[in-house]
């Protein structure tokens, strides 16, 4: 035979050879099934999640991670060190252990778990329950398929497999677990939020006040605010986490916060106290220092973007605030033209007692809603020509807005408030427009005489 026909049959024979090999070492793998039934996967471990006071996670090289449930029920890391930890990451660990359900039965009595990589396994998960009793959790080597893990309780016989997404979702580190919240109040009853532009190009001092479900601001001014965009800012305050490996970067932010330029900082008061939060900018990052915790935290990008907002950004530019639904009654004087309706039941009148045609009214409505600031200047406003008092909220709110010339365009201000509005040169107008179409409703169609 050729010298090249014998080394052919040679590689052969050792790659057959390894596959006996591997076969015999984990002689249990899926080739089992042949016999063990394909839906043999019964449950590994079935507890009451609200019963664990006590959970460590042990991964091969790694420190080991120990929660504790303090007397509250609240979730905490005491090891490597004392750690807040995130409540929902815990809980959802806590769901894939209660119950956990194996991929398959792969033995009854495993005669050997070294075999698996379970004589010292490459993660460990060990609960104590409230009666201190403990169950362990093994996990070893990663089936020849790639797609499982071999799994085991401690002191018990049975060897399972359990899906790769189980093991990944038992594999965290105390980076993974730990509360990356930078601001720990209840956002819900914040009740003062102060804004602080510290860019030199963008100095300036806000300061908003909740009144029930709206927010007000108060400096530095009393001004009427957009509750959408300081329910916005809100949710930057939120979003405002550590990114992962906080605690190895923990020297490296400390020392670009130091030289970073100063950005922005907020101050959030409710019914817990007081806590703040300083943002610095270095390139295209952010780094964030905060009086719940210690250290400098990088974090994401949309932080900084949603708190480098203006005074402008959060007022509310709307003249009225009846919104989408129908006011009660509107009144107009401009010069010697006035115009009164009201709304009563379905239909609006006139001040002759008449019906009107609701188009035209609403028309007219649409044009009160457009009514809109394009800045807000601090003078401008004359003598008014023209006054309009629009009544809403059953009757409970009642806006009044003096409306005056000003160049090209229109300035308006609300009664007993400091702003004022900048309207455009067609706003009046084109409300002026729609007031002199208002008409009174077609009379209702006369029935078609009956035949004899």
């Amino acid at each position: 035979m050729k010298l090249g026909g014998l080394l052919s049959a040679a590689l052969v024979l050792a790659a057959l050879l390894g596959a006996l090999y591997w076969s015999n070492r984990h002689k249990a793998s899926e080739d089992t099934s042949l016999k063990t039934p394909a839906d043999a996967a019964p449950k590994i471990l079935s507890l009451d999640k609200a019963g664990v006071a006590r959970l460590a996670i042990r991964r091969k090289d790694q420190p080991e991670v120990d929660l504790a449930r303090n007397d509250s029920g609240t979730w905490q890391i005491t090891a490597p060190k004392p750690l807040a930890a995130d409540q929902d990451a815990v809980s959802s660990l806590l769901s894939l252990l209660s119950p956990l359900n194996s991929d398959r039965l792969i033995e009854e009595k495993a005669s050997d778990l070294s075999k698996y990589g379970l004589a010292a396994p490459s993660l460990e998960v060990d609960l104590t329950l409230k009666d201190n009793k403990t169950q362990k959790l093994l996990i070893g080597d990663q089936t020849p398929s790639g797609s499982n893990y071999y799994a085991a309780v401690a002191d018990e016989p049975r060897l399972y497999t359990i899906a790769s997404y189980n093991k990944s979702g038992l594999d965290k580190t105390a980076d993974d677990l730990r509360d990356k919240r930078l601001l720990t109040a209840d956002f819900d009853k914040v009740s003062q939020i102060e804004l602080v532009g510290l860019k030199p190009d963008k100095k300036q001092d806000i300061t908003f006040a909740r009144d029930k479900d709206a927010w007000q601001i108060l400096k530095p001014g009393p001004y009427r605010a957009e509750t959408y965009q300081v329910e916005n800012l809100i949710r930057s305050l939120k979003d405002a986490r550590m990114e992962s490996n906080a605690a190895d970067e923990e020297p490296v932010n400390a020392a670009v916060f130091k030289s970073a330029a100063s950005f922005v900082s907020a101050k959030i008061t409710g019914a817990s106290g007081t806590q703040e939060l300083e943002l610095r900018k270095a390139k295209e990052d952010y780094y964030a220092k905060t009086s719940v915790l210690p250290g400098v935290y990088k974090v994401p990008a949309a932080v900084g973007t949603g708190l480098d907002k203006s005074l402008d950004d959060f007022r509310n530019k709307k003249i009225f605030d009846f919104g989408f639904q129908d006011p009660n009654k509107v009144e107009i004087h401009e010069g010697a033209k006035s115009y009164f309706l009201a709304h009563s039941g379905s239909d609006w009148w006139g001040p002759d007692g008449k019906k009107l045609d609701d188009s035209s009214v609403q028309a007219l409505l649409s044009k009160l809603r457009d009514l809109s600031a394009e800045a807000f200047p601090d003078s401008g406003f004359t003598a008014p020509m023209m006054e309009i008092t629009v009544t809403s909220n059953d009757n409970k709110r009642v806006e009044k807005v003096a409306v005056a010339k000003s160049g090209e365009n229109y300035i308006a201000k609300r009664e007993n408030e400091p702003a004022l509005y900048e309207l455009t040169a067609s706003a009046i107008p084109d409300l002026e427009k729609a007031a002199s179409e208002l008409k009174p409703a077609a009379p209702p169609s006369s029935a078609p005489a009956k035949k004899k």
